[in-house]
């Protein structure tokens, strides 16, 4: 049996091909995929800018679907009918931080849709313990934001936001935008940096009070009358930009605790002397690990609103042409989500 996929042939190439469907191993399931997210890494996988991804590639690590096919004695009791989200890190459950439980951390990591092909296709397989159960309730096009929510809960877990800190977060992307709205439900006060107005804008109309853009206002100067001089006791980098990376030790206060969530194309020289004055706590925050339950109740409840994310809502066979779009212009949409069916 064939399926339609998205395909990556080659950097610039982009098309929607069929692939034949492998049956499910006794540790895997066969999902019917419903709903697909277009993120980032995947604009920079079509543009050749991923050192990570190899070629030919079916794209897609964004992915919910319900369950065709699975063995009745998997690890979390699900069955045929489920709806699920896909973990799509695949740890091997050996090396030294998947025995620490920080299997985002993996030796061996795989990540569907970058080391290995990806959910973009009708039908796939799926390891059974990296699927979590979806509620029936929740919006179809809805239901790949779990993946990318997970990427920013890790960032505000890893450092350790509490109740009344200020977090500066840079970039109001998806994941910069729903990390602030996940502060504010933390009881932090969320600030928002981005160059694009726009972003800004819709972020300040879905309730995140402060926003800097770096283009019009001294972002130093402002984040310290918000703080009344401390500074941001917590900052997240999100857009991966260099500048950005460097300008995390000056909107941190002393004894803060600093994220880096982006992924930079080049390497960035900091000023540790900085770094020891202040004593910041720098942390690494890749992926995710054991946030999808989180993740999947902030959405289901609305306490993190899908609709305030997700731009556009497409069909499968929209998405090579969207990913074109989005390589061109990449400021036009927040989030695009795409169903496997006509709407």
């Amino acid at each position: 049996m064939n399926v339609n996929c998205i395909v990556l042939n080659e950097p610039g190439t982009v098309d929607m091909k069929q692939v034949g469907l492998t049956e499910p191993q006794e540790d895997e399931a066969l999902i019917e995929v419903e709903a697909m997210g277009i993120c980032g890494s995947d604009i920079g996988a079509f543009r050749g800018t991923n050192p990570l991804v190899t070629y030919p590639r079916i794209l897609g690590h964004e992915v919910a679907g319900r369950i065709l096919k699975i063995n009745n004695n998997n690890p979390k009791n699900l069955a045929v009918g489920d709806r699920v989200i896909v973990d799509p890190y695949i740890w091997c459950g050996k090396c030294y931080p998947c025995k620490l439980g920080r299997t985002n951390c993996c030796e061996n990591l795989r990540v569907i849709g970058v080391h290995i092909d990806g959910g973009m296709r009708e039908k796939f397989v799926h390891p059974a313990h990296l699927l979590h159960k979806l509620p029936e309730n929740m919006p179809l096009a809805s239901t790949p934001l779990a993946e990318p929510l997970t990427i920013a809960l890790h960032a505000l877990h890893r450092t350790d936001t509490k109740i009344g800190e200020h977090v500066v977060i840079i970039g109001a992307g998806a994941i910069g935008f729903m990390a602030a709205l996940v502060a504010i439900h933390y009881q932090a006060t969320p600030i928002l940096i981005d160059i694009v107005q726009e972003r800004l804008d819709h972020a300040y109309k879905a309730g995140i009070e402060h926003i800097i853009n770096p283009k019009t206002t001294d972002v130093i100067k402002r984040i310290g009358e918000i703080t009344h001089g401390r500074m941001a006791e917590v900052v997240i980098e999100a857009s991966g930009a260099n500048s950005a990376v460097r300008a995390t030790l000056d909107y941190v206060s002393f004894a803060g605790r600093i994220a880096f969530t982006g992924w930079p194309k080049q390497e960035t020289s900091l000023p540790t002397n900085l770094i020891t004055f202040k004593e910041i706590d720098i942390r690494g925050s890749r992926t995710s690990a054991n946030e999808f339950n989180e993740a999947i109740e902030l959405l289901s409840s609305g306490t993190v609103c899908a609709d305030a994310i997700i731009s556009k809502v497409i069909t499968m066979e929209e998405i090579p042409a969207m990913i074109r779009e989005l390589s061109d212009f990449p400021e036009r949409h927040l989030k695009v989500n795409a169903v496997a069916h006509s709407r």
